[in-house]
């Protein structure tokens, strides 16, 4: 099924498409990023948050669930279902098709490079469950919420790394294709 998916993303990720979801990449982070990171950080008052840490505990968790305060907590949570799930999507699309785009240009069919395009959709879906995750411990707040608090912590770090990941394999990637732009170019 993987390979599946894999090749799916390989057969749709088109210059054209890449470009545009390049374009829906950098303006959901140059427009509208911005804004809600400054509704978050005001909702939570400064207190920090689960989905720009690396890893917390989660008595880390507890600790924001009760700096928000209970209009904080349902701002977090109201954002988890609103832009959260928009975003994670978006950067999915230009992830996925970027490093699609890129590995069939620098990797042969065969090589097993080709399926790295999977790793933002693995980032995503840790994404998802440390939105519902977190979200579900800010509404039981103050009672507590076992393994879900447990398992919050573990999503972050995992989708931090598949999105690192992803960042990192397409960074090399890129520089691979314009090496060997500059040596055809230097060869003319």
């Amino acid at each position: 099924m993987a390979r599946r998916i894999s090749e799916w993303m390989h057969q749709v990720s088109t210059g054209p498409v890449t470009l545009l979801a390049l374009a829906m990449f950098v303006g959901l982070t140059a427009w509208v990023l911005p804004q809600q990171a400054a509704r978050a950080a005001e909702a939570a008052g400064g207190a920090g948050s689960p989905d720009m840490s690396f890893f917390y505990s989660p008595g880390d968790l507890y600790r924001w669930a009760e700096a928000y305060g209970a209009s904080g907590r349902q701002a977090y949570v109201r954002a988890r279902f609103t832009f959260d799930l928009v975003f994670p999507l978006v950067y999915l699309f230009f992830l996925a098709t970027a490093t699609s785009w890129m590995a069939g240009r620098v990797f042969p069919p065969q090589s097993l490079w080709q399926r790295a395009n999977l790793a933002p959709l693995v980032g995503t879906l840790f994404d998802y469950c440390e939105n519902v995750s977190a979200a579900v411990v800010m509404v039981r707040y103050p009672d507590r919420t076992p393994v879900v608090d447990l398992l919050a912590p573990v999503f972050t770090g995992l989708k931090w790394v598949a999105l690192g990941a992803s960042f990192l394999f397409l960074a090399v990637a890129l520089a691979m294709v314009a090496r060997s732009w500059a040596r055809e170019r230097s060869r003319q």
